[in-house]
């Protein structure tokens, strides 16, 4: 099934490990295939992994988008997650967070990345909910 993209003027995105911008026009793509697509406002930049959800989302992110380099950030993925599950309580945060391990185990790596993205706004909304999670200063 095809993937259409409606690009604002200017729009950035990630297709396949490289970056495209958009015209000075709307633009429309069609993609015919599959292929590795996040916008840039999905794209997380290693300074910006500065809270425990962002620090589980950013290893699900370059597993999507480089899929050969999946099992070297899986290990950080794993306890990142692992970390995050232990530092909250609520039940429904905690089912995304089961949600995106079995995302991850079955390869549908764009889905384990939308389930993440769910725990960055949730912890953006509630600060930050795993406080205790310490920062080993490598994202990856």
């Amino acid at each position: 099934m095809p993937l259409k993209l409606s690009l604002k003027p200017g729009e950035k995105f990630v297709l396949n490990g490289a970056v495209v911008q958009n015209g000075d026009r709307r633009g429309v793509l069609i993609l015919q295939n599959k292929a590795s697509v996040l916008r840039e406002k999905d794209i997380m930049q290693t300074a910006d992994v500065t809270t425990p959800a962002r620090r589980v989302y950013f290893p699900v992110m370059m597993m999507y988008l480089d899929e050969a380099m999946a099992s070297k950030v899986y290990d950080e993925f794993a306890r990142r997650l692992t970390e995050f599950m232990s530092a909250t309580r609520n039940p429904e945060v905690l089912g995304d967070c089961v949600a995106a391990s079995r995302h991850v185990m079955a390869r549908e790596y764009y889905k384990a990345l939308m389930v993440a993205r769910k725990l960055v706004d949730y912890e953006e909304k509630v600060g930050h909910v795993a406080s205790g999670v310490q920062d080993s200063g490598n994202p990856d």
